[in-house]
């Protein structure tokens, strides 16, 4: 169904999408791999549901398109409701309103109606002909709200299951029934329509699923000699199945019956891998297996890329589907998800590389404060945790304690990583503006001894989101001294080298604190002038910083741009190459961003690359929030195309074993075979889908580096340092309540103890 109109705009989406796609063709892998734990013993496969629903509105032309393009041998998924009339049409739910601008094209009064015994308010499919909803302009949109719906004015039209099957040709079509009882009740007939569709010889019904037992059985003799397969979907365990009167808890024992009338199950994927009240994973369920030994299919379902799922997947949805089909025990044989291209990638690209699989790319993967996403950063069990997920570079941001002891930490401002706030030294509260706006507790009103008392606090940089990292373990690790951190490093045999980042040089210079003398001498002691297994890099925002190092070792050089960049000016370049041989710019300095949509590129990396300088980009994180939305809310589509679309040299990020695992997978190097869910994304496609109402404001363009930003004077010599008393009030340590000195807990942890502590965590 649908007017030219519609139809029209949905083919102009499928152009400005392919530019998106590189036409290309999407062959899965041929590389040997052990055999699939599934019932057939084939590769699982993918169902999209609605389309790429996690996009564009769920069942439009446009959703189902882009699922195809992203995931060419995807399955669609079809949630069919039907009309006054009788005809079948996509749509995710039986009533109109969430889905669609059906509020406001119709002035009619919501209805209620008893959907499986319960009261539901809406305005239904079965109140409208197909011919009403087509000719007074009813059009789709985005039903979930945390989702964008800057692409609600393309204006999709309804879409028929007959139309959805011959304009998309997808390579399996799936029926979801999920109301037969509902529509009996109302004279309208799911049967009936089946029966119709399939008499359609140009419709191929790959599988048909539905919630409801008589009505499976009911229409399970009419396929019994076909190729459509007839799945029972399981809803949640407490749901009362209408025709058996049954849970579907109590169904879920009875894998036997369901064998009579199907010959497969769709199950939340909480049956299978659940999790507890604080979203922690449990032990895997026997489901699978016991429905692969009854001869059943099962399909997981509940497969969303930017809803929070287990901390034990650290925010990263690759990691989850291969729990479901890489887990060494089983494998489901399908999963129903609104992001299709992550599951397909998931499958063909990562699934069964082994721990020992070689690196395909040369991208450099260094941490930010270690594995600052699953512990507190800069923290042991942060450094450890990045060594055992593969980082290459293990970083080190310097920061000066009041004895004059430099430490790894973060930020300066204790407040950002401590419990400082809830201690004995809340009160040293001061505004330092030549450091930062506001006011902080900084690192270098604390002794050593003072700091090492107070406990670690993750960052959650998503929390506005209420995207919390890892709450168990949100104040785990002790705090390192730079000599410590190097210790550590020296010993993770897997390590290419150290970073050490310093800032604030010239405040700390001025107060009496050397804190470049102060990393020279730890990198000394430690070995590092004279060793050259694990290279070091000195990393500052500063030129002088930078300067004080070159020519007195062979380090190599680190210059950050601390601001987003549009572009560079070529004598600026030239200034960078005096004094470094590597830069760190930020995302939006590649891709810059409009209203969280990528607007373009720059020439910033091929520039910097072409006067023979590393580019580095941060920070990477696992947040869908933390993403523009052309990266599908996945980080490793973003991953992939900083490296295949930019070709940077290096990430910086919270979650290392994210990167680390992109650059192993075996979907790179494949040339023009590369599958399109390992094709780079084309920036600003998007933002042209965007029509002008739905436009967000321009953005200004980011501006040029320039001299002026780059070029400083030296360093000034150390000034003396005053001495300093305790501020009233504290002490120079806690004390316990029988008044003696707490003893800090020692962190000269061996490497191997912190490293399977964290493996039994995760």
């Amino acid at each position: 169904m649908g007017s030219l109109r519609g139809i029209s705009v949905a083919v102009f989406v499928v152009h400005a999408l392919l530019a998106s796609v590189a036409s290309v063709s999407a062959q899965g892998s041929t590389t040997a791999r052990p055999r699939w734990q599934t019932l057939s013993g084939d590769a699982p496969f993918v169902v999209a549901r609605g389309g790429f629903s996690g996009i564009l509105a769920d069942s439009s032309f446009g959703a189902y398109r882009l699922a195809l393009l992203t995931a060419p041998d995807a399955i669609l998924w079809c949630d069919v409701q039907l009309t006054k009339d009788g005809a079948g049409i996509c749509f995710p739910d039986l009533k109109l309103d969430n889905n669609s601008n059906i509020a406001v094209v119709f002035t009619d009064k919501p209805k209620t109606y008893l959907v499986n015994g319960v009261s539901t308010k809406g305005l239904f499919s079965i109140d409208y002909t197909l011919k009403a909803l087509g000719n007074n302009n009813v059009f789709l949109n985005q039903g979930v709200y945390s989702r964008t719906n800057k692409f609600d004015g393309q204006n999709y039209p309804i879409m028929t299951v007959q139309d959805t099957y011959t304009q998309l040709s997808p390579p399996g079509f799936w029926l979801n029934i999920q109301y037969d009882a509902f529509y009996a009740q109302h004279n309208l007939s799911m049967r009936s329509f089946l029966l119709s569709v399939t008499r359609n010889a140009a419709v191929t019904i790959d599988y048909i699923s539905s919630p409801e037992v008589a009505f499976l059985k009911n229409i399970a003799p009419i396929f019994r000699r076909s190729a459509t397969k007839i799945v029972f979907r399981f809803l949640e365990p407490e749901d009362v199945e209408p025709s058996a009167n049954q849970t579907y808890g109590a169904l879920l024992k009875n894998l036997t019956f369901i064998k009579t009338f199907a010959s497969g199950i769709i199950v939340p994927k909480s049956y299978i891998w659940p999790v507890d009240g604080s979203l922690y994973l449990q032990s895997s369920t026997s489901i699978v297996l016991d429905a692969h030994k009854e001869g059943l299919e099962v399909f997981a379902s509940g497969f969303y890329n930017d809803i929070p799922f287990s901390y034990n997947y650290s925010y990263d949805p690759v990691a989850e589907y291969l729990q479901f089909v890489d887990n060494g025990k089983f494998s489901v044989d399908g999963v129903i998800s609104d992001f299709p291209i992550t599951p397909s990638a998931a499958i063909d690209c990562y699934a069964h590389l082994g721990k020992n699989a070689t690196k395909q790319v040369n991208l450099l993967v260094i941490s930010n404060n270690g594995a600052s996403g699953d512990y507190p950063g800069s923290t042991d069990m942060a450094y450890a945790k990045a060594i055992q997920d593969g980082v290459d570079v293990l970083d080190c941001p310097v920061q000066m304690t009041k004895d004059g002891t430099p430490i790894c930490l973060g930020t300066v401002n204790l407040i950002d990583s401590t419990s400082v706030t809830q201690s004995p030294f809340s009160d040293l509260t001061t505004t330092i503006p030549e450091i930062m706006q506001g006011s902080g507790i900084f690192t270098f009103n604390l002794s050593w001894s003072d700091i090492k008392t107070l406990r670690p606090v993750i960052s959650s940089p998503q929390s506005q989101y209420k995207l919390f990292r890892n709450p168990k373990f949100k104040n785990a690790g002790n705090f390192l001294t730079l000599s410590e951190f190097l210790s550590m490093a020296k010993n993770a045999t897997s390590l290419h080298g150290v970073l050490i980042s310093i800032e604030n040089a010239l405040f700390l210079t001025e107060q009496g604190f050397g804190v470049t003398d102060a990393v020279l001498n730890a990198l000394s002691k430690a070995g590092y002038d004279k060793q050259t297994a694990q290279k070091v890099m000195i990393q500052s925002s500063n030129s002088s910083v930078l300067m004080k190092f070159k020519g007195k070792t062979n380090y190599q050089l680190v210059y950050k741009v601390d601001k987003d960049i549009g572009g560079a000016q070529s004598s600026t370049i030239d200034d960078i190459k005096r004094f470094a041989s590597a830069v760190v710019i930020s995302k939006d300095s590649v891709f810059p961003e409009d209203s969280a949509f990528l607007a373009g590129t720059t020439d910033v990396v091929s520039r910097l690359q072409a006067a023979n300088l590393s580019v580095f980009v941060q920070t990477f994180s696992n947040e869908f929030t933390a993403q523009a939305w052309d990266f599908f809310s996945d980080a490793t589509v973003e991953i992939n195309t900083f490296y295949s679309g930019a070709g940077i040299n290096g990430v910086i990020t919270d979650f290392p074993k994210t990167s680390d695992r992109y650059r192993k997978n075996r979907c790179l190097r494949r040339g023009d075979k590369t599958p399109n869910y390992m094709i780079p994304v084309e920036p600003g496609s998007l933002l042209q889908l965007i029509t002008p109402e739905y436009l967000p404001p321009a953005e200004a363009p980011k501006p040029y580096l320039t001299e002026a930003d780059v070029v400083e004077s030296p360093l000034p010599p150390v000034a003396a340092k005053s001495p300093t008393s305790t501020p009233s009030g504290t002490t120079s340590a806690p004390r316990s309540p029988n008044g003696q000195p707490k003893v800090a807990a020692s962190v000269n942890i061996p490497l191997m103890t912190v490293l399977l502590a964290i493996y039994l965590l995760f």
